[in-house]
């Protein structure tokens, strides 16, 4: 399975989060995190219109593996839910980043 926010199994930690101290990236930039959500974002609407395409596919005919369209739907769902509780955390992180007094 694909990980659709690209964070898991990154050497050193999360991948995309810069890294501290001499074990962090040496002159290279790491992406911001604005590209890497739209990134993911365009990735997770793949994955649901693969899913809805193999549900055509099979309602129509064109397709008879069963086994794919349930793995296909389940890709599709686990992404969507990733994607949305990253949204979850980034809501949070605002609303508590506005409680803060000055």
């Amino acid at each position: 399975m694909t990980d659709p926010l690209g964070l898991i199994g990154a050497t050193g930690g999360a991948r995309g989060v810069p890294q501290g101290g001499a074990g962090g990236r040496a002159g290279a930039e790491a992406p911001s995190f604005k590209e890497t959500l739209l990134r993911n974002i365009d990735q997770v609407n793949r994955l649901q219109q693969d899913a809805t395409r193999a549900i055509e596919d099979l309602a129509t005919g064109d397709r008879d593996d069963v086994e794919g369209v349930i793995l296909a739907t389940q890709k599709a769902d686990t992404a969507f839910k990733m994607l949305q509780a990253v949204r979850n955390k980034v809501v949070e992180a605002y609303q508590e980043i506005n409680q803060v007094r000055v």
